[in-house]
């Protein structure tokens, strides 16, 4: 399969970090920037996403297995590891199989409760693109306009838009594999798993992702975890709130 593809930049005390369904590496680069000081951060594109392979399988064990093979190939000995949604789910898994490699976990508005697959129309609009017709930025954007109100979401989508060949405009992500495996994506952390190190949960405050009813889980699994809010934000708060979601990681990473 070959090893996931990431940018590395900065130096320091390695900081992974591992985007959402439907997103890459790429998305984190503006976060990424304020922590290049004091540490080598790496964004990683995971499998069927971004510059990294394409493959029919995909599931969290998967990407588990992937991430290892990362760090033994970049022959990183412990790591700061942050996720976001499914990123966050992998992050998570991850860290209970492999707590001696984290020293820090992170994970951005997902807990490791099982979600129901909820992503069918953004699927549905993907898979109506048919880039033959589509064939400029503008039109796949009218097209999945018909299925997807919402600006910001669209612009997220297209983020992964690019010319394959001249004339030619293709998906980054592996539309065919993400569509049949849609379901392993809401998969729950397995029972009776457990990380003792410190872990920081992020919730957007406007998201429903991450509930009261979601606090005994987080715990029960992740016994050192804080729980912090970020106001006027929604799932990818990251983005929608970038200065409060920067300070509560720095903090995290200095106590």
């Amino acid at each position: 399969m070959g090893i996931l593809h990431s940018k590395i930049e900065g130096k320091g005390t390695p900081f992974l970090i591992l985007h959402g369904y439907f997103g890459s590496g790429d998305n984190w680069k503006s976060i990424a920037g304020h922590f290049t000081d004091t540490h080598q951060v790496h964004l990683i594109d995971q499998r069927n996403h971004g510059r990294s392979f394409h493959s029919d399988d995909f599931d969290y064990e998967l990407m588990v297995a992937d991430l290892y093979a990362y760090v033994q190939y970049h022959k990183l000995e412990s790591f700061v590891l942050l996720g976001h949604s499914m990123g966050g789910k992998t992050a998570m898994l991850f860290a209970v199989e492999y707590p001696q490699l984290v020293q820090k976990l992170l994970v951005a508005d997902i807990s490791p409760r099982m979600y129901p697959p909820h992503h069918h129309d953004i699927l549905k609009a993907l898979n109506s693109i048919d880039f033959t017709i589509h064939n400029s930025r503008k039109l796949v954007d009218e097209q999945l306009a018909t299925l997807i109100p919402e600006v910001g979401v669209r612009q997220f989508l297209l983020k992964n838009v690019y010319w394959k060949e001249k004339g030619q405009l293709a998906f980054r992500f592996n539309l065919s594999s993400l569509t049949e495996n849609n379901d392993e994506v809401g998969v729950a952390l397995p029972s009776f798993t457990i990380f003792e190190g410190d872990t920081l949960f992020l919730k957007g405050e406007n998201s429903g992702y991450i509930s009261a009813n979601e606090e005994p889980i987080i715990y029960a699994h992740f016994p050192n975890a804080k729980i912090v809010v970020i106001a006027n934000a929604g799932h990818w708060l990251h983005a929608e709130n970038p200065k409060d979601f920067v300070a509560a990681v720095q903090n995290f990473l200095k106590s």
